[in-house]
Formats: structure tokens, C-alpha cells, sequence
């Protein structure tokens, strides 16, 4: 059996299969799709290194190795939960609450509110990028994220906080920069350096080479899009606070009508139960309207 570091999720997930004997139930007691439950279990098998089930049309039987993991995870995920309730009821140690930021969003006062009083309260903020934004409440990274819309929803949890305007940045000799603002038209045809999904409303309008050029040259980092822009090889879309806190002479920001807002959601993960994030959302909701770089701009009824 090849060494790995055993993932407790996958191994609840791997319990729940070898009691049911069967993935779609499994997958309905789990509140997941059965295609993403099958590929976590084959994930665990290359990861060990073992087939720990036997498939077939009517179901699913556990292997030799699969019954000597199954006893054995049980007593993982007793332990850890074990572990876990040890901690919390553990007076010396402090309350951390892990929080991931995405550019241009600032959860200062809402940890500021949730530390307020109890010195064994602690906020650690994280920067975080578009494309990380979902995978490192995921991974346990972060306990909770200031994340923007759209992103893979599986296993989280959201909450609406606020939307704010997005802006086109293009290079400061670019000739769309005399207009007032733009439109969808003008960008169809040119090259986006981020992640076509945070934009859907490019996306339906480009080229199927262009939307394939876009994914295979996006770039997540802020600093990088706008060096990007500024040499004149594409253009960028951003959130309006995003373009207030990095102001540089070589770009332009034009206002495009044809995007929507940015939505700005706080995501967690929905199976893990932690009170102590929970009691920062409710302070982070409640200190919404101090999320954005003063400079950006809150919509309107946007809550």
C-alpha cells in the first residue's frame, strides 16, 4: 500500500459508501452528486493505492482491504471528533478564526467587532485570488472567505453581503479610453487575461478560439492582469474597489453597462460545524457596508 496522508472527508465519504453499498444512496445521505462522490472514492483508492470496492450494476462490496479501511476510519473519525471537542472545551487556548480576502475587500472591521472584549479572540486574514477563492475554505486553509461570484458551489455554504459596479481596465493609449464608456461589442473580439468564468457576459459573445485563448493565458493576480494590460495584450474586468486600491498611470478604467455587478457572498463550508465562524459572519454581516475600499461604490438595495 503506497503511503498518503489520509483526507478525513474522503474517508467519511468511503463510510458512508461501504454502509450503504451503494453510491447513490450514499450520495443523497452525503447531500452530494454521485458523480463527484465516485471520483473522491477513486481519488482515495490511487491515493492508498488499493481498490477498496468491488462495482457492479447492482452496487457496491467492500474488498478485503476495503473492510480493514472501513474499521479503521471509523476510529479515525471518532478520534478527530474526539479531538476536536477536547479543544473547544480547552480554556487556554485561543479562538482563531481563519479568514481568506479577495483584492479589494476588506475584513478589518468585521474582526475587529468579533474580537471586541475577549482578548482569547483572534482574527488571522489571508489574501486570496478568484481562482483559490472556493478551494481554500475547502481545504480547511480558511475557516470562511470574502469571495465574489460566480464560483463552484459544491459543499459551501453562502450568504449575500453586498454588489458593487465592474469597470473594463484597458492600457492607457488604448483608443477606447476617449469614450465615455463601452459596450460588450467592443470587447468580443479582443483577448481577456483572467479566468473566462468570471466573466459569463464575455464569454457569450467571444469566439469559441478567444474563450479558449482566455482560459489557456488567464492570470489570477491583480498585479499581473494590470502589467498585462498596461503592455497592451488584453484587457481586464474588475470590481470597482478592486480598481480604487491599485491605481497605476499606464491603465485606464472605462465603464462597461452590458456587466452585471460583482456579487460579493461570504462562503464557508457547510459540513463542518464551528461556532466561532459562525459568530464572525454575523459580525462581518453586520458590518457589510465597511467591506469595500472607501473608494469603491455599494449599489443600492444590493442586500
Amino acid at each position: 500500500m503506497a503511503t498518503a496522508d489520509l483526507d478525513l472527508r474522503k474517508l467519511r465519504y468511503f463510510i458512508a459508501v461501504a454502509e450503504e453499498l451503494n453510491f447513490g444512496r450514499a450520495a443523497a445521505r452525503l447531500h452530494i452528486a454521485q458523480p463527484v462522490l465516485s471520483r473522491q472514492i477513486r481519488a482515495l483508492e490511487a491515493e492508498l493505492g488499493v481498490t477498496l470496492l468491488n462495482r457492479d450494476s447492482r452496487g457496491a462490496t467492500l474488498t478485503p482491504a476495503g473492510s480493514r479501511l472501513l474499521d479503521g476510519a471509523r476510529f479515525l473519525l471518532a478520534e478527530a471528533r474526539a479531538l476536536q471537542q477536547r479543544l473547544v472545551h480547552t480554556d487556554i487556548l485561543p479562538v482563531v478564526v481563519r479568514v481568506a480576502v479577495l483584492p479589494g475587500l476588506l475584513a478589518t472591521a468585521a474582526a475587529r467587532a468579533f474580537e471586541a472584549g475577549d482578548p482569547m479572540r483572534r482574527v488571522e486574514i489571508m489574501p486570496v485570488t478568484w481562482n483559490e477563492q472556493a478551494e481554500v475554505v475547502r481545504r480547511g486553509d480558511a475557516h470562511v472567505v470574502y469571495a465574489r461570484s460566480p464560483f463552484e458551489l459544491f459543499e459551501l455554504a453562502t450568504v449575500p453581503l453586498l454588489e458593487e459596479p465592474r469597470d473594463v481596465i484597458v492600457s492607457a493609449d488604448d483608443p477606447l479610453v476617449v469614450r465615455e464608456s463601452v459596450s460588450l461589442v467592443d470587447l468580443a473580439s479582443r483577448r481577456l487575461l483572467q479566468n473566462p468564468e468570471s466573466v459569463p457576459e464575455w464569454y457569450a459573445v467571444a469566439s469559441p478560439a478567444l474563450r479558449r485563448e482566455a482560459v489557456r493565458s488567464s492570470v489570477s493576480g491583480v498585479e499581473q492582469k494590470l502589467e498585462l494590460v498596461a503592455a497592451r495584450a488584453g484587457f481586464a474586468v474588475l470590481p470597482r474597489s478592486t480598481t480604487a486600491s491599485y491605481r497605476r498611470p499606464d491603465v485606464r478604467v472605462i465603464p462597461c453597462a452590458d456587466l452585471g455587478p460583482s456579487r460579493v457572498v461570504l462562503a464557508w463550508d457547510a459540513t463542518v460545524s464551528n461556532p466561532a465562524r459562525d459568530e464572525f459572519i454575523a459580525a462581518a454581516l453586520a458590518c457589510a457596508h465597511q467591506t469595500l475600499d472607501p473608494r469603491g461604490e455599494v449599489l443600492p438595495n444590493s442586500r
